[in-house]
């Protein structure tokens, strides 16, 4: 097989709208895929962490991956998150991915903290297990573990149709040896907002951005300026989001996002526990920058 990813450029990590019943508002998540397809978005990523997936219950996951399928109609590819910490678990799982999902994002087993032996063999088993295409997701700051520029080089020789990894570790020499090391075909992929423009500066080929759910045209914008060689326009955008960046974290992601979606008059401001949303005085300095 050879090896194509297809997940390059801006990419969005879709927030999951709530009713003030805690229902999924799903008239208010149509019209943010379409307003970031209309404003340039090259792909989705469906239910990762920032669509408040561990707190969905199946029937819901399975509601949201078909009404993206058919709202996005192949318009751009959508990226599917489907891992967990259970190898078992997430291989029966697969069983059940529908026609139209374009890939899968499979993230480190988090709480039981395996070795790097452990994370090799998980994702062995997961590659063996599928003919889509997997993004390997590496966030140790929400799983516990780091996986290791080794690990990630080591499955990304040995399996064809592991064709990134979404980096999120915030270590930069390490996605640096990554992204100078990886054989044909594999590439990485930008996961913290903050440092997405360093990365793609360095070879990174894209970004899976909270950002985009708010500000898809912009960010977009930097993104692509990068791709086209136009850094100068790039680092003028990036630093013009200096503050917004700490501002969508600092609370924890989505209460951030979701605070500055709600501002713009676009969903509701609801979380599931055993998240809430940002604080007054967080919500008060987003509304401040938009202004």
């Amino acid at each position: 097989m050879n090896r194509n990813n297809i997940f390059r450029g801006l990419g969005v990590a879709v927030i999951t709208p709530f009713m003030q019943d805690g229902s999924v508002d799903f008239p208010a998540l149509g019209r943010l895929i379409d307003e970031q397809l209309e404003s340039g978005v090259d792909f989705f990523c469906v239910l990762g962490t920032t669509a408040e997936t561990p707190t969905l219950n199946k029937s819901e996951r399975k509601e949201i991956t078909n009404f993206f399928i058919q709202r996005v109609n192949g318009k751009v590819p959508l990226l599917l998150g489907a891992g967990g910490n259970n190898t078992a678990t997430v291989v029966e799982g697969l069983k059940d991915i529908p026609e139209g999902i374009d890939g899968l994002l499979i993230v480190t087993p988090y709480y039981n903290k395996p070795s790097q032996e452990g994370l090799y063999q998980h994702y062995k088993t997961i590659a063996e297990a599928t003919t889509l295409p997997i993004v390997l997701y590496n966030v140790p700051g929400r799983t516990g573990v780091n996986m290791s520029a080794d690990t990630t080089l080591r499955l990304a020789r040995e399996f064809n149709n592991i064709i990134a990894t979404k980096e999120a570790s915030g270590n930069i020499a390490q996605i640096e040896e990554i992204i100078i090391n990886a054989p044909k075909g594999f590439e990485v992929l930008s996961g913290d907002d903050g440092i997405a423009y360093e990365l793609m500066v360095a070879g990174a080929v894209g970004a899976i951005t909270v950002i985009g759910n708010s500000h898809a045209k912009e960010f977009g914008e930097m993104v692509h300026a990068i791709q086209e060689g136009n850094i100068q326009k790039a680092r003028t955008i990036h630093q013009s989001f200096a503050t917004l960046y700490k501002l969508l974290f600092v609370d924890g992601n989505p209460a951030g996002i979701k605070s500055v979606l709600a501002l713009q008059g676009k969903i509701q401001n609801v979380l599931r526990l055993p998240l809430v949303p940002a604080s007054t005085k967080t919500q008060t300095e987003i509304q401040h920058f938009l202004n």
